[in-house]
Formats: structure tokens, sequence, C-alpha cells
């Protein structure tokens, strides 16, 4: 570390045998200690230059591309499945099912897939009769502004 610079204990304060350096910020005009709220502050490097203290230059901006966006929930999709797969194999105790009269044995871990999807459909299902809905109600609007 440079002078000035403590990394304190696990309780915040300076480890002993740090002491802190004197503040060699150069004097403002008006006489304070050169700090101005947030700006960076600096110091003289070996060759006399500006040293910045606040870090690496901000990198450009990344743009976010529909491929991106494709690859990332592919990953997630893949990853999910993984567990899914895991979860699965890890519950194959058979279990006893009874559904409006008919009744089997499942595998617990398949049992409950089953289960989830089959939730995801009936909730596929109630959103695609808002979206109907929504575009019926949409298009008699357009209709009557027409007409």
């Amino acid at each position: 570390m440079t002078a000035g610079q403590y990394s304190p204990g696990p309780d915040g304060r300076r480890e002993p045998g740090t002491t802190a350096a004197p503040d060699t910020t150069p004097a403002s005009p008006g006489g304070g200690t050169g700090s101005y709220g947030n700006a960076p502050s600096y110091s003289t490097g070996a060759a006399g230059a500006p040293v910045d203290r606040t870090g690496p230059a901000p990198a450009a901006e990344r743009k976010v591309t529909r491929t991106g966006v494709i690859w990332a929930a592919v990953v997630a999709a893949l990853v999910l499945l993984i567990l899914l797969i895991i979860f699965i194999l890890q519950n194959q105790e058979l279990v006893l099912v009874k559904f409006l009269g008919l009744e089997g044995a499942v595998p617990l871990g398949m049992a409950l897939f089953i289960a989830a999807v089959t939730g995801g459909v009936l909730v596929a299902a109630a959103g695609g009769a808002r979206i109907l809905q929504l575009r019926a109600n949409a298009h008699r609007a357009r209709v009557r502004q027409r007409g």
C-alpha cells in the first residue's frame, strides 16, 4: 500500500502499527485543503504527473442485442433443466396418485413435474384468453373510431 492508505481491522479501526500519513493535498486558492466534495483527489506520482485514485475509466457501454438475450435465456433454461433432471432423479420413490376416480403409482419427481406443467398450461391458457379479449376490445375500438 502507498503512504496514507491503511487497511482497517475487523472492528473498523486502524490496525496496530499503522499511522495516518499527513494530508498532502495541495492547498486551494481559498485556503482550504483542496477537497471539493465528491471530486476525485489527485496526488503526484514519481514523475510529478498526477495520479488518479478513483479507479479505472468506465468501459464503453455495451449494446444489448437480441442474440445476446436469447443466448442468456437458453443458458438459463439449460441450467433450469439440469436442476429439474437432478430433482426427478433424486425423487424416484413411487407414490399413489388419485385423480377423478383414476389412481396409479408414479415416481414422486415425475408426479410433481406433471403437476407443475399442468399448472403452467392452465396459466398460459388463462393468459392467452385475456390477450384475445384485449385484442378484440382494441379491434372494436379501432372500428368505432373509423366509422
